[in-house]
């Protein structure tokens, strides 16, 4: 696995290192080792799936408050995806940043999200499948969510974002809500 730190601390796009012959490839798309290596949490509570019909299908932006907190780990199996994170710990260098990177069925690139991040995707075209590791149990009364076009974070989405559900286009503006999420440091 090839890890490469995001330009937000303790983010990382994590690639599969393929070891290639005349019938395709192998890969690790998950290591404990490696994953505790580079200090990464790696203790998968739920594995989940989503699936989006159509082009331009946007889901998030979501968190879960402490003590609730979730470590993602992201791949798109199916089409692509514009992945985006928001650091919201108090305390990070990058706090209040935001990083968004295309995930493809191709390019076998993951995301790890740390705690106190929040995680949304838009999907670039019809069919897309998502696959994802978290390490926490979902925890309905816990999860919160940041509207996709809040002016706080400007986010730079590659096309207007077309399907949207209504829960996640009621997100109120995250300057209104309220969020405690320390950063430890390193």
């Amino acid at each position: 696995m090839i890890f490469s730190e995001t330009n937000l601390k303790g983010a990382y796009v994590i690639e599969i290192e393929k070891i290639e012959d005349e019938r395709g490839f192998f890969g690790r798309s998950f290591c404990l080792r490696e994953m505790e290596e580079h200090g990464l949490k790696s203790d998968v509570m739920q594995a989940n799936t989503s699936f989006s019909h159509k082009k331009g299908t946007l889901r998030g932006i979501h968190y879960q408050v402490p003590p609730y907190e979730e470590t993602k780990l992201i791949r798109c199996v199916r089409g692509s995806i514009f992945d985006v994170i928001i650091d919201l710990r108090e305390g990070s260098p990058t706090f209040m940043k935001w990083t968004g990177v295309e995930l493809n069925a191709d390019n076998y690139k993951m995301v790890y999200v740390p705690e106190g991040f929040a995680h949304g995707f838009l999907s670039l075209e019809d069919n897309v499948e998502v696959y994802y590791n978290v390490t926490a149990f979902y925890t309905p009364g816990a999860e919160r969510g940041i509207r996709w076009n809040d002016p706080a974070f400007n986010i730079q989405w590659p096309l207007e974002p077309l399907v949207i559900s209504q829960k996640d286009r009621e997100h109120p503006d995250f300057a209104s809500q309220s969020y405690n999420s320390s950063y430890p440091g390193t």
